[in-house]
């Protein structure tokens, strides 16, 4: 079977959750499924793609990331890359996000994944000038076959799109910190132990509900720091929040890295929180039960599918809710063994190469 993968998501992002998604996958399909697989994408700004491996045959040049070049790599990416998959004639081509047309040549099945429903559920948030709630919509209707990321992203597609269920599946994710090797991991020293908050932090996110259910306990005031990873600086709003909360600058810190610093971070964490109102799937879980954190999380959308009985969980819209879930897991030493031992054992229903096998059926299943 030749597969292809389309240039979208590595034209604009460095790393992230999508576009590890189908770094795995393609790796996958090109050495453990043995299937000649490209990803073809002429100018990609991606880093995971400096990492793929030789069966993997990546089709582009490794660009840098310039400010607002976005749309341009988009441009030039669409017209290189239908020749080049036109040439390569793939039987499936899966589109990596979301797009108002393809370059699938006459012939070629298309596979496209959705992710989550953010955009059409939380409509409020978005910008009116978003176009990925439209492109998201051309996309379904132009694909031969959807595959979801969980069973909630699928019964928000079938409610919110017009798609014949019979075209559409779900393929449960794998994730990608497995633990550094070779690698010296870094020492993370803090004055005080801290709770563990990984990803963007506006929005839907929910992380102004955390800071508040953090600034309600008298015990973890006292005792914890807040420590976020990733999604940028803290911002003025969040300073702000802070400061109407009493809760010091210096108990709520923001910091960067790649991988091996992430899984020091979750290592050294006394417990990981999840406070999001809605995630298509949810990935940080599952990567903090891979190295022995506590999960506590909210128990909605497809949250529950995913952690099953290896979290504590809490209703994200209540405040008390979530600081009594999470002072009842840093006062409970048993509780919190108990949630890294089932921790241990769901991550192994999760996998990429499971993720890239089921995958493999689905093409399969388009060609008939």
């Amino acid at each position: 079977m030749r597969i292809a993968y389309d240039h979208q998501i590595f034209g604009w992002q460095e790393y992230g959750g999508i576009s590890r998604y189908f770094f795995e996958l393609a790796s996958r399909m090109a050495t453990t499924c043995q299937q000649e697989t490209r990803i073809i994408a002429p100018l990609y700004v991606n880093r995971y793609l400096h990492k793929a491996p030789v069966e993997l045959q990546v089709c582009g040049i490794s660009s840098p990331r310039l400010p607002k070049s976005g749309r341009f790599y988009r441009f030039i990416n669409a017209l290189i890359a239908a020749p080049l998959v036109s040439r390569f004639r793939p039987d499936i081509l899966h589109e990596s996000y979301y797009a108002n047309s393809g370059v699938a040549p006459p012939g070629t099945k298309v596979v496209l994944t959705v992710f989550d429903m953010i955009h059409e559920r939380f409509k409020e948030s978005i910008s009116a000038f978003d176009p990925v709630s439209r492109e998201k919509i051309r996309a379904v209707q132009r694909a031969d076959h959807v595959i979801c990321i969980s069973q909630q992203t699928r019964r928000d597609l079938l409610e919110l799109i017009d798609i014949d269920p019979a075209r559409t599946s779900v393929v449960y994710l794998g994730f990608s910190l497995t633990g550094s090797t070779g690698y010296r991991r870094p020492e993370i020293a803090t004055p005080r132990p801290f709770l563990l908050y990984v990803g963007k932090r506006g929005g839907y996110k929910n992380f102004a509900g955390l800071l508040k259910a953090f600034a309600a306990s008298a015990l973890l005031r006292a005792e914890f720091d807040l420590v976020c990873f990733g999604g940028g600086g803290i911002l003025s709003t969040e300073r702000d929040l802070m400061h109407r909360l009493n809760l010091h600058a210096d108990r709520v810190r923001q910091v960067s890295g790649d991988d091996t610093l992430l899984e020091a971070y979750y290592r050294a964490a006394f417990a990981f929180v999840f406070p999001s109102l809605y995630e298509g799937f949810g990935l940080p879980p599952l990567e903090a039960m891979s190295f022995d954190c506590p999960v506590i999380c909210s128990s909605v959308s497809s949250i529950p599918e995913v952690v099953g009985d290896a979290a504590a969980g809490f209703d994200p819209h209540d405040v008390d809710a979530m600081r009594g879930a999470i002072e009842r897991v840093i006062g409970d030493a048993a509780l919190r063994q108990s949630l890294i031992r089932r921790g241990r054992e769901r991550i192994e229903v999760f996998s990429w190469s499971r993720c890239a096998q089921e995958t493999l059926n689905v093409y399969g299943k388009v060609l008939g």
